[in-house]
């Protein structure tokens, strides 16, 4: 049983109902200033941590529990005659279980670059108790999550102790939370003090994956940040998601957050192969599909929406790895469920994360995310005038190909994708594989729109799209051939708009 417990807080929310069971069965309970009396005002009785240490605070609050008589109550070792002899002779009481959380450096850090006040608000003597409880979580136990209060609640009250697997996760999380402290105050202050910024990054292990890209290729996932996308998506039926299946997920997610209500998208390999946005879900699944049926085999579904009984008999007609979308009726849930290797995932809200990064080799590329306006301008550069509609048009195709690998065209007409050439060397050859996907499949390219995620370095692109149909063009220009391009597209008729905005995907 707890005889003993420190409980010191910054943030006191949950506390109440373990306080006031430790102190109902008999635990004696240490506190400092703040803690201390927010406790009493709850009937609780607290012994002030100066009480025990016959020394007051000093340095306004900065050394509180700085102590031989508390840490030497926290490190000592029930099962080492020696330490509690050392206790005895001393006077040293043990202390069982510390309740500690830390001043809020991470809030207050997002308020001020202020110097002196981040100064200020960085725990030491929290820390302090907090590495040492974990350390001998044998002998003591240690919360800085009130998440844990009730589980450690309900075993107290159960078999009167804590388990030591329990305490063993309460000691990881202990030390999780002063890593990631630390990290805090290293990163801030190197932006306060003007150095280069350091970043630090602690990942949580998530679990493994059944395999990497290829199955002789180990893998496992990994969380590092508050908003991450491994929260806010639930597996509703079929095998957990392979290391393949979240690069593809991650890549129709992101696709989703820039895509209008109702409208699907399709992607194989991280590349759209299809895309649509009509006047409901089916709608737009079933054009997203005829961009192009074959490469969709084995892919992934994104639904910006949510998914009917009508629009699963749709997706059950065809081989999909995964469906993602925003809710399921259950009786569409029922229908997609009879393909048992399926995945279904419901994407409770998108990542709200503004940087992407890259482990490379021992180094770490990070860079904002592609997010926002696909243009910066619309500078319609040859003669005649662009409508409302076909501004769409063109917002439409550079959104899909913002997201396609490249170099990158996107070919459409009606909101919907008639081809999609990606990740080519030659923007030209990007151009001809667009064309070609979208003949293959039978779209009529006349009066069709293009998207070039960056500038043509020649005019040569403009006169294959002239011979195609195509009659708009949108790219972000800034070639020292743009006047050639831009003489060639007035020349055959086509309307050229420079977006003013590169849109390169690695």
């Amino acid at each position: 049983m707890v005889r003993r417990v420190l409980i010191s807080l910054s943030d006191k929310n949950g506390i109440e109902e373990l306080a006031k069971f430790l102190a109902e069965n008999g635990a004696e309970i240490l506190s400092t200033g703040g803690t201390a009396s927010f406790l009493r005002k709850l009937g609780i009785e607290v012994k002030e941590v100066s009480e025990e240490t016959k020394f007051p605070e000093i340095l306004s609050g900065r050394v509180k529990t700085l102590h031989p008589h508390i840490f030497g109550g926290i490190l000592r070792r029930d099962n080492i005659e020696s330490d509690l002899k050392e206790l005895e002779k001393t006077g040293i009481k043990p202390i069982d279980m510390v309740v500690v959380n830390l001043y809020p450096f991470e809030m207050v850090s997002e308020k001020t670059n202020d110097e002196d006040t981040l100064i200020e608000n960085i725990d030491i003597g929290g820390v302090t108790l907090i590495r040492a409880a974990a350390k001998n979580y044998k002998n003591v136990i240690v919360i800085v999550d009130p998440k844990d209060y009730n589980n450690v609640l309900e075993q107290l009250k159960t078999t009167g102790d804590v388990d030591l697997k329990t305490r063993k996760k309460l000691a990881l999380k202990a030390f999780e939370r002063t890593v990631k402290y630390d990290s805090a105050i290293l990163q801030k202050l190197s932006e306060v003090f003007n150095e280069l910024p350091v970043e630090t990054i602690i990942a949580k292990n998530a679990g493994s994956l059944r395999y990497g890209e290829n199955p002789h290729q180990s893998a496992f996932i990994y969380k590092f940040e508050a908003e991450n996308l491994l929260d806010k998506v639930e597996i509703l039926h079929g095998i957990e998601l392979s290391y393949n299946n979240w690069l593809d997920s991650v890549s129709v997610i992101n696709m989703l957050r820039d895509f209008p209500e109702n409208s699907a998208v399709i992607v194989k390999h991280t590349n759209p192969c299809g895309a649509a946005w009509k006047e409901d879900t089916y709608n737009s699944y079933k054009e997203a599909l005829s961009t192009d049926p074959l490469s969709a085999y084995g892919g992934i579904v994104g639904i910006k929406g949510k998914v009917d009984e009508k629009l699963a008999q749709a997706l059950n007609e065809h081989f999909f790895e995964i469906v993602i979308a925003l809710d399921y009726d259950n009786d569409a849930l029922d229908i997609l469920r009879k393909k048992k290797k399926r995945r279904i995932v419901k994407l409770k809200e998108f990542p709200k994360g503004n940087y992407e990064y890259r482990f490379l080799d021992g180094i770490i590329l990070k860079q904002e995310k592609d997010k926002g306006n696909v243009f910066d301008k619309f500078d319609v550069k040859t003669d005649g005038k662009v409508s409302e509609e076909q501004k769409r048009e063109l917002e439409f195709a550079m959104t899909v190909c913002k997201h396609v690998k490249s170099n990158a065209i996107v070919i459409s007409k009606n909101m919907k994708v008639l081809g999609i050439g990606a990740g080519q060397m030659s923007r030209v050859d990007a151009l001809k594989i667009a064309l070609m996907k979208a003949k293959e499949f039978g779209h009529d390219l006349r009066d069709s729109f293009l998207a070039s995620d960056a500038f043509f370095p020649f005019a040569d692109s403009i006169e294959i799209a002239h011979k195609a149909g195509i009659k708009f063009v949108v790219e972000p220009g800034g070639s020292i051939r743009d006047d050639e391009v831009i003489q060639k597209a007035q020349e055959l008729g086509i309307t050229l708009v420079f977006s003013g905005k590169r849109h390169f995907k690695h």
